[in-house]
């Protein structure tokens, strides 16, 4: 047993005891605290290559490959409908060929993290306001993970400034969105197909107002984009770097079972060099420009700029069965720059409690995923050029399919532990190396 699975036995040992610690007195809902400790391993058995590269996930198997996340959730109610949260953050650990290899990346946990070594930052901290609607009504809101237990407004403008993950607003889905207690596959937990801003742990600054009503909701940010492919330093430039988003949201029941459709466009500007380029960069040995790509140089044009397009729903059919499904599309023409190297993707899948024998608070999930890419991206694989995750050297070219199954049991209160299995086929697009790839993972979450 590794260390990462000691710290977490520690944690749900001592939990007893912290929670006595870390207890506030909520009565005048002013204030919020919560702990989460997040330990994943997984391993895969070797598979038949015709050859590798630079990016390419190893053949041969790897055993024991480990995360670890703890993150502080603390929150202040400032004034009337304002509140600040601040979530300071430890992660370490590495993925399964340090997360290369596949686009639809094993381990959502591991996605941002290269030093395999824990090491603390600060994951969020923003203020939040709410401003009430004419007629509005009221919702009662419970304490919870970044929320202040309060009276909020049904119909509202909520105005968020700060240090986020922009994925906390957008792309949600209830069965498919956070790998501490889901599927673990990063094209299942977000739109594979958005470049989303953020640092490398998944993090940015910027600002996201969202007018909300009891069934709709349309959003809109504007935050900063990495200096260099999925590095830590950010930049913010209203004249050359920057990225928005607007989703719509709507939501409705059937026969009382609730569903949710959500309709994403982003478009972000960045340093991001086009893969025609990338191309020529490869026949002519432009080493500087094929460190853009990367993430080891800093691009010295301001000409990147990558539109896209996605959907998210999610429909209870009974209590215990919920259906998802995504898509999502991105025009292709430049690098990936922060999140992985999808242009487009589909998925879907089920979600399934247990009550039906007997373990109402487990949950199994089973999703499939098809991952693609643009031609230029393609012929620059191809050519034998690398991104920050992809590059084998040479591709020929298939889409990526991965099938991901998990049984999530909830032992007590506050931890539980997940059996995952993920089949992988053409692991970065490539039928030269399709496998397939077989992953085993087990996941333990402590939160309270």
């Amino acid at each position: 047993m590794n260390k990462f699975l000691y710290i977490l036995f520690f944690f749900s040992c001592w939990l007893p005891a912290i929670k006595a610690q870390t207890k506030v007195d909520t009565s005048k809902n002013e204030t919020s605290n919560h702990f989460q400790v997040t330990v994943i391993s997984q391993s895969h058995a070797g598979f038949p290559v015709s050859y590798a590269g630079r990016n390419s996930l190893a053949d041969s198997t790897e055993l024991g490959a480990s995360s670890i996340t703890a993150t502080l959730f603390f929150g202040k109610k400032l004034w009337k409908n304002a509140a600040f949260y601040f979530n300071p953050e430890v992660a370490g650990g590495a993925g399964l060929s340090y997360s290369v290899g596949v686009a639809g990346a094993l381990n959502g946990e591991t996605y941002r993290i290269g030093d395999p070594e824990p090491k603390t930052s600060v994951a969020r901290a923003f203020f939040q306001q709410n401003i009430p609607l004419r007629n509005t009504t009221y919702e009662e809101v419970e304490d919870d993970v970044n929320q202040v237990k309060d009276s909020r407004p049904t119909s509202r403008i909520t105005i968020s400034v700060g240090k986020f993950a922009i994925s906390d607003f957008y792309d949600k889905n209830d069965y498919s969105h956070d790998p501490r207690n889901q599927f673990f596959n990063w094209s299942l937990m977000s739109n594979g197909a958005w470049d989303y801003p953020a640092n490398t742990k998944g993090y940015t600054f910027g600002f996201v107002v969202e007018w909300i009503k009891p069934t709709w909701a349309i959003r809109f940010s504007s935050v900063a984009v990495p200096r260099m492919a999925n590095q830590s330093a950010m930049e913010y430039s209203l004249a050359h770097v920057h990225s928005e988003s607007i989703e719509l949201e709507k939501s409705w029941a059937i026969h009382q079972h609730a569903g949710t459709a959500r309709f994403l466009f982003t478009n972000t500007c960045s340093r991001a060099p086009a893969y025609k380029e990338g191309i020529k960069a490869v026949a002519n040995n432009d080493s500087h420009l094929l460190n853009v790509f990367t993430g080891t140089e800093e691009g010295k044009t301001f000409t990147g700029t990558k539109f896209g397009l996605g959907f998210s729903g999610n429909q209870e059919l009974t209590n215990e069965i919920g259906l998802f499904t995504r898509a999502g599309w991105n025009d292709g023409k430049h690098a990936s720059w922060a999140f992985t190297e999808i242009d487009q993707t589909v998925s879907a899948g089920l979600s399934v409690k247990g009550t039906k024998w007997n373990r109402k608070d487990d949950v199994c999930g089973i999703a499939g995923v098809i991952n693609g890419i643009s031609k230029d991206h393609r012929a620059f694989l191809a050519a034998g050029g690398n991104g920050f995750i992809m590059g084998d050297g040479a591709l020929n070219y298939g889409t990526e399919k991965i099938i991901e199954t998990y049984y999530n049991i909830k032992l007590t209160k506050t931890l539980n532990l997940t059996f995952d299995y993920q089949l992988v086929s053409n692991p970065g697009f490539n039928k030269d190396r399709k496998g397939p790839v077989h992953v085993l993972g087990v996941r333990g979450h402590v939160a309270f």
